[in-house]
């Protein structure tokens, strides 16, 4: 090419144009050295000689290309050919426009964050307590979605609104936005990284307290960590813009919340200690978890610090008459505020947060209209008008609630294919007891291994296998062990005789092996010892506090181990890749494959296109990629198709196995 102008830095400029629009493949080019040449401070001056280029050995140093645009192909000729994972392919419906909310163009008022920043999480307590009205957690951008569709909600759509939530609802208590599931589905299944998704949240929304929900000990993993991982990891959350930590352990075991309790409270965050609800205190019957099991362990976690004590119903199993007298004998008993959190399944969450309303609860969880109900949690707004004529009803603009509901109705529809909750309510979930998080997370592992007609039998199972463990309190990672056990017994169509007479040659799942040697901690009145033995097969199970006897690890190791696979090594990855290893490198290696897919539409993402359709493709700011998805071929011999594309008005074909 040859280019011309009116200076000598015009030509540069054109022909740099030039040089970066050339796509040449197959064979190697010299278009980076001479966009090398052409960027170099001596040529631009025009002052080297006929030797620039024998003494300048920089002209030669060529940066990594990065090939969004080829990259991005790539990923969009897989899932149009192989379809989204656990879902196969599917036709790519004829999705509604988004129904987008009136922009909020305002200054962002002040509310509980502001209070938390002068005057502490003691103030902010205090500043609980004060409140006449019940204040609302909004769980749309965590629990609500995580229950409904297994967590497979992208950044992009919540973040389209998350500042217009924050603008038009600031007396929110908080943002549920962070932690649990979505930690590692981020990576596993929405190619996101979580630490991007808090930190984009943050800025969207400084006015707000954000909240996440910490595993005690297992941090947002399955199984217990070293107590320096916990450490670094609550303060990179808090670092990165986390406020309250809601913090449980999945058997109600305090020694395994000390160290994260003591943590956020040197981070100068809000520590929001949880006691998991099971059973029934109603059902004399069901006497292992009474009401003064839950007293005597509120105390408890007030003594070790908690600012906040949360109720966490994960199973929406607290009947209202239950909420009424637990909610009440607390604030009997501790000086802190009471946060309720619970799930729609049964259909009487509702009457359940007004009958815990009445006892004097201060804070409960609910969800916008169109992401609440089922496995997800109340509905904001159905709340809001239950509540009226009543003295605690919250101070909230309910037009707001409803505008942003009407988004969410455009945008669910995105995740059909993911969508597993009933539309109608389950009052099963007395008999099953699953958590509502759980329930559509357990259905898409009915549906992989192809068990999903069976799915009457594993509720059934789960709840057998409950009570064979001992009544368990099921959350995560205990509500996995407990499901990992029921597919497993389903599956292999084992009954509770078949397990206990063919224990000693059954080679059980992993995370039951893992339970029975006390890896996640020791259930309250401990383990069925005759289980426990068939279980381990001879080996000793651990009598220690599991984070305690994990040696600690050597985050510079972990560093240099993440440069040599060339993947980051930011605190934050440094934080993930101890966590979930193989679930974090196998993030970077499909980022380095398929590039930043965030940059794509949500249909895109999961569904693909179809011939003849054109999308485009923000990459950046003010760069645009145009495609257009024009044929695919049949399979080869190889079990190859070529996807033809045009790709900003050129020809690309892409070969998928």
């Amino acid at each position: 090419a040859t280019t011309w102008g009116l200076t000598h830095q015009i030509a540069i400029t054109k022909m740099l144009r030039c040089l970066k629009e050339f796509r040449i493949r197959g064979v190697k080019t010299n278009i980076q050295f001479l966009e090398n040449v052409l960027q170099n401070p001596h040529f631009i001056k025009g002052d080297y000689t006929t030797d620039f280029v024998d003494n300048t050995p920089e002209l030669f140093v060529f940066q990594k290309t990065l090939d969004r645009g080829n990259k991005l192909l790539n990923y969009i000729a897989d899932i149009t050919v192989n379809g989204y994972s656990n879902v196969g392919v599917q036709p790519k419906p004829d999705f509604a426009p988004l129904n987008m909310p009136k922009p909020y163009n305002g200054i962002l008022a002040l509310g509980a964050k502001h209070v938390l920043d002068t005057r502490g999480p003691e103030g902010l307590a205090e500043w609980v307590l004060a409140q006449q009205e019940v204040l609302l957690t909004d769980t749309t951008f965590r629990d609500a979605h995580q229950s409904l569709f297994a967590t497979r909600l992208r950044t992009a759509d919540m973040l389209r609104v998350m500042r217009d939530t924050a603008g038009k609802l600031p007396g929110l208590f908080s943002f549920e936005c962070w932690g649990g599931a979505t930690f590692d589905v981020a990576y596993r299944f929405l190619d996101e990284s979580p630490w991007q998704r808090l930190a984009q949240f943050r800025q969207a929304a400084p006015n707000i307290l954000f909240q996440m929900l910490l595993r005690g000990a297992n941090a947002v993993g399955y199984t217990s960590y070293p107590d320096n991982v916990v450490k670094q990891f609550i303060k990179l959350a808090a670092k990165n813009g986390i406020d309250v930590f809601r913090i449980f352990d999945s058997l109600n075991g305090l020694d395994n919340m000390r160290l994260s309790i003591d943590t956020v409270r040197e981070c100068g965050k809000v520590a929001e200690a949880a006691l998991c609800y099971t059973g029934d205190i109603l059902d004399p019957n069901r006497d292992k978890y009474d009401l003064h099991y839950y007293i005597n362990m509120a105390k408890e976690l007030e003594k070790a610090g908690a600012n906040i004590i949360a109720i966490k119903d994960m199973a929406g199993l607290l009947k209202p008459e239950a909420a009424y007298r637990l909610v009440s004998s607390l604030k009997s008993y501790v000086n802190v505020p009471i946060h309720l959190h619970t799930h729609e399944g049964s259909g009487n969450a509702i009457y359940t947060y007004a009958r815990a309303i009445d006892a004097g609860v201060d804070i409960v969880d609910t969800a916008m209209s169109a992401m609440s109900n089922g496995t997800s949690q109340p509905s904001g707004s159905s709340l809001y008008y239950a509540l009226s004529g009543h003295p605690r009803q919250p101070r909230l603009d309910v037009d707001a609630m409803n505008e942003l509901s009407r988004y969410w109705e455009t945008v669910r529809p995105y995740y059909k294919a993911a969508d597993r909750t009933e539309n109608f309510p389950n009052p099963e979930v007395y008999v099953h007891e699953m958590p509502g998080g759980q329930y559509t997370n357990l259905k898409q592992q009915a549906q992989a291994l192809g068990l999903i007609h069976r799915w009457e039998e594993i509720k059934d199972m789960y709840h057998r296998v409950s009570m064979m463990f001992g009544d368990l309190i099921k959350v995560t990672p205990s509500s996995k062990v407990v499901g990992d056990m029921a597919l497993f017994m389903v599956q292999n169509d084992l009954t509770e005789e078949d397990v206990y007479a063919k224990g000693d040659i059954l080679d059980f799942p992993a995370s039951v092996v893992e339970f029975f040697e006390g890896r996640i901690g020791t259930p309250y009145q401990g383990f069925p010892e005759k289980l426990q033995k068939l279980v381990l097969k001879g080996r000793a199970p651990i009598s220690e506090r599991p984070g305690a006897v994990l040696p600690p690890v050597d985050f510079e190791d972990v560093r240099a181990k993440l440069k040599e696979l060339d993947a980051p090594t930011t605190d934050e990855a440094v934080s993930a890749y101890c966590l979930y290893p193989k679930v974090f490198i196998d993030w970077v290696n499909r980022y380095n494959q398929f590039g930043d897919v965030s940059v794509l539409d949500t249909p895109t993402f999961f569904f693909g296109m179809t011939p003849g359709e054109v999308i485009k493709v923000e990459i950046e700011q003010g760069k645009v990629l145009v495609i257009k998805l024009d044929h695919i071929s049949e399979a080869n011999a190889a079990g190859m198709r070529t996807v033809f594309f045009e790709f900003n008005g050129l020809p690309r074909e892409i070969e998928i196995k």
